[in-house]
């Protein structure tokens, strides 16, 4: 046997190869606080375990379908990386996944995620995983487990990437959406608390562009750094709606206005044989859309497919059920507005049909 003496005589260890056990370790320990305040009914497991456990009957289901979710938070997870700000990436993530459910008429029941990093820091990974579990509470879920990968090679140093995946649950009989949307049905939006998780390459390109630090003040909100002001976390509509879908009964669609805006997420829930009519002059979107509009010059349908402009949610309802459903959810916190309207479809028009312009506050 040759020896090579360049060798080391000590061995090598996991740690050498960039991956810390101990401090995955540590991160279990730092978040299970974290992980014990999102429990309810129908998830008691203790985090740690090979898989997470829900238990469908204690939850309240008779005879359910289930229905899963999973999404990421795009690249304004760079935004969080850059500036150091880790602390509500985590409720964008969840939103991203627990919309999708409640856009089906699913109550979501429970929620893992992926924490990809090139080497973990146990603050930054904490920090992220505080959000997640905020978002969890925000959408009646409850975190039952994750995984947490240490990749050195595969990442840049600082730089992580997320996952997340959801399961809800709904009444067989009960899924959205119903095949009886027709004209004559209105169109209620919910509003968004900014750009959410969609757009952001494009937001990061423009502040650019515009030779601004994510330190600087945001133009649209002295308030606010461009930082905190983009790193506004994503709506989770999910209380609301299922107050609404089970108090009223009369919700028969929802969109959730993601990549590709109005325009393309909307026909997703619509039978071919009808057309929605939005009025864009019917909301006010937040300022922060003013800004993004006129410093990318971008014409009105191509903006309304980027980003979400102000609506973050939609729901189509019967016209006799509108006022009902908007006292429903504004009892519930959650502002909703008539903005627009069904239509018979006329040959290969588009499904959903832009009228007036947008406004600003």
């Amino acid at each position: 046997m040759v020896e090579n003496s360049n060798r080391p005589n000590s061995p090598v260890t996991y740690q050498d190869a960039g991956v810390d056990i101990d401090a995955g370790n540590a991160l279990v320990g730092a978040i299970k606080p974290l992980v014990k305040a999102t429990r309810r009914s129908g998830a008691d497991g203790d985090l740690g375990g090979f898989g997470g456990l829900f238990d469908l009957k204690a939850a309240g289901f008779d005879d359910p379908i289930l229905v899963a979710a999973n999404d990421g938070v795009g690249t304004k997870l760079k935004i969080a990386i850059e500036t150091g700000q880790h602390k509500t990436i985590g409720i964008d993530l969840v939103a991203m996944c627990v919309n999708d459910l409640i856009v089906q008429g699913a109550e979501p029941l429970f929620f893992l995620d992926y924490f990809a990093c090139e080497k973990l820091d146990t603050t930054t990974a904490a920090d992220v995983v505080a959000g997640i579990a905020e978002g969890c509470r925000l959408a009646g879920c409850a975190l039952i487990g994750g995984e947490t990968a240490e990749m050195p090679g595969m990442y840049a140093p600082g730089d992580y990437d997320l996952a997340g995946f959801s399961v809800g649950a709904a009444e067989r009989g009960q899924l959205l959406p119903r095949d009886d949307v027709k004209p004559g049905d209105i169109v209620l939006g919910l509003p968004s608390t900014g750009v959410h998780s969609n757009g952001y390459s494009l937001v990061r390109k423009l502040v650019e562009n515009e030779k601004l630090s994510w330190e600087d003040e945001a133009p649209f909100n002295r308030e606010k750094t461009v930082a905190e002001a983009f790193l506004e976390p994503t709506k989770i509509y999910v209380k609301p709606l299922l107050e609404a879908i089970r108090e009223t009964g009369q919700i028969k669609a929802l969109a959730h206005i993601t990549g590709g805006g109005l325009t393309e997420n909307i026909p997703r829930v619509l039978n071919r044989d009808v057309t929605v009519q939005i009025d864009l002059a019917s909301w006010s979107a937040p300022r922060v859309f003013d800004w993004l509009k006129s410093i990318s010059r971008l014409e009105t349908s191509e903006f309304a497919r980027t980003f979400n402009a102000g609506i973050g949610m939609v729901a189509v309802v019967p016209a006799t059920a509108g006022d009902d459903v908007i006292q429903t959810l504004e009892r519930a916190g959650q502002q909703a507005i008539a903005i627009g309207s069904v239509a018979e479809r006329t040959g290969d028009e588009e499904q959903v049909q832009l009228m007036g312009s947008l406004r600003f506050s």
